[in-house]
């Protein structure tokens, strides 16, 4: 192929024309006439890219003649920088590489210089290029394909449409630059408002992620080689490797108001006659995602109690907060709601509870029987009454007339103790009648796919800050905001490194 150079002087679009023609003549050739459509597919995808690569490089090309004619022939002009100086000498011939979605381009400018000043490039601006080597699209194009798989195959998926232009770690780098703007574009973002009836329900859970021991807490990380273990080639039962940090996933979602009846959800210990259909629940909409590695459960609940006040700013609507019953989660919510002055319906997810009840329901009958399961059912009924207490005292008569003793009485003691400690997120007679939900069901899904499909691939090991990015962008995109945060991102990236650099009052051709 000629040199791309040798065209230069004349027209910066020739050597894309001459591309272009090159193609058109092998496609009409003979070598092409025997080849299969995936042989024409592979011949001009290659051939293809180059020639857009080439269309890229004659633009830029074609920019910096307009400047450079531009600022030759209107005489002295004012280039300030941001320290308002002016620049008086114009220095040509400026050149930096950009590695983009076509192959990698030249990039040449002039620069406006001064005496010990800094120079001022004003075709920069105007194309608004990145710091580095990489282009926005590129960058747009590593993270698309870095949160959806791993890194390795990121790059391969990226080689594969645009040649070699991005190593594994510089994917890395790519996307962990990318994620330094959510926090701000969800502090700036307006949610669409709903009807003083609908309930606000906020969920928060979290996950353990293996991490590279630089990235562990710092008590996790003592715990390391302090810990002796029982065996040498594998764990004992009960036994951590201490290699794990935790994830914390935030959820806020609107839901229609669904009433429904105990029975509802537990079918009676007989079975549903098929006369009375089970109503059904109520459904999420308006899904609003968040997490983070680094920062403590704390600020995932502010975070999620933030875009709750965006959708209801004078508490007017219902707010219902799910909780698995871990108590230093509940008193964290309880902590938020009462500095920001809002009331919470606090709610047991009844999945956790209905564990508890079978857990005890195998101390009294053998696993898998129908008796075991009628049981389950007759006290999750009297507790989706709103009777949890009276459900308690019964579990401890029974276990008190069997008789039961060692691991089979502090099961059941277990449950009990469950179930009196949290009697205030147990009216599930209110939640029921009112049409709220009962499960969190959509914060485990999302801890599961948010964090398990990726942060806990076979293999993988966290660095701190690529992890709290890969989390963030994957919630950005399951909110559905990826484009409008890119864009979001593009714009503060041209003020942090423009219009707050580089200043000056005169304007080149588009």
């Amino acid at each position: 192929m000629e040199p791309y150079d040798a065209f230069h002087a004349i027209d910066p679009f020739a050597a894309a024309a001459s591309a272009f023609d090159r193609l058109t003549e092998v496609l009409a050739g003979p070598e092409s006439a025997a080849l299969s459509h995936h042989g024409l597919e592979d011949l001009i995808e290659v051939r293809g890219r180059e020639l857009l690569r080439l269309l890229f490089q004659a633009h830029l090309d074609w920019r910096e003649r307009q400047e450079r004619d531009r600022t030759g022939q209107a005489g002295r002009e004012v280039v300030r920088g941001v320290d308002g100086r002016v620049r008086p000498h114009r220095e040509p011939g400026h050149s930096r590489r950009l590695a983009c979605v076509f192959g990698t381009v030249t990039v040449t400018r002039t620069a406006w210089r001064g005496r010990s000043m800094t120079s001022v490039r004003p075709l920069d601006a105007y194309l608004s290029l990145p710091a580095g080597l990489h282009s926005h699209g590129l960058r747009r194009l590593a993270v698309a394909e870095a949160v959806r798989g791993s890194y390795d195959q990121a790059k391969e998926a990226i080689e594969g449409r645009c040649g070699k232009v991005l190593g594994k770690r510089q994917a890395e780098c790519l996307v962990v630059a990318a994620a330094r703007d959510i926090d701000s574009f969800y502090r700036q973002r307006v949610p669409l408002p709903a009807t003083a009836s609908t309930t606000l329900v906020l969920q928060v859970d979290g996950k353990g992620i293996a991490m590279r021991p630089e990235a562990l807490r710092p008590a996790t990380l003592k715990a390391r080689p302090n810990t002796l273990r029982a065996m040498r080639t594998r764990l004992a039962p009960g036994e951590k490797p201490h290699r794990k940090r935790m994830a914390h996933a935030g959820l806020r979602f609107d839901a229609d108001p669904a009433p429904r009846r105990p029975h509802d959800i537990i079918a009676p210990p007989n079975g549903r006659s098929g006369t009375r259909l089970p109503r059904p629940g109520p459904k999420a909409r308006a899904k609003w995602l968040t997490g983070s590695v680094i920062h403590p459960p704390e600020h995932t609940i502010a975070a999620a109690f933030d875009q709750a006040e965006a959708r209801d700013r004078d508490h007017a609507r219902p707010w219902v907060v799910l909780v698995d019953g871990a108590r230093h989660q509940l008193d964290l919510v309880q902590a938020e709601a009462g500095r920001r002055g809002v009331t919470v319906h606090a709610l047991l997810d009844i999945v956790h509870v209905s564990e508890y009840i079978w857990a005890a329901a195998h101390c009294f009958h053998q696993a898998g029987t129908p008796a075991a399961e009628v049981w389950v059912a007759g006290h999750l009924t009297t507790i989706l009454h709103g009777q949890a207490g009276r459900a308690a005292a019964e579990i401890t008569a029974q276990a008190e007339h069997r008789g039961l003793l060692g691991a089979k009485r502090e099961a059941t003691d277990t449950c009990v103790r469950y179930l009196t400690g949290h009697l205030d997120q147990l009216h599930y007679d209110t939640a029921l009648a009112k049409g709220w939900p009962i499960a969190t069901g959509p914060i485990e899904g999302a801890c599961r796919h948010l964090i398990g499909d990726r942060l806990e691939i076979t293999g993988a090991r966290w660095g701190l800050y690529g992890a709290e990015a890969v989390l963030k962008l994957r919630a950005v995109k399951d909110n559905g905001d990826l484009d409008a945060y890119f864009a979001y991102h593009l714009a503060r990236e041209h003020q942090r490194l423009y219009l707050t650099t580089d200043q000056h009052d005169y304007d080149l051709p588009a």
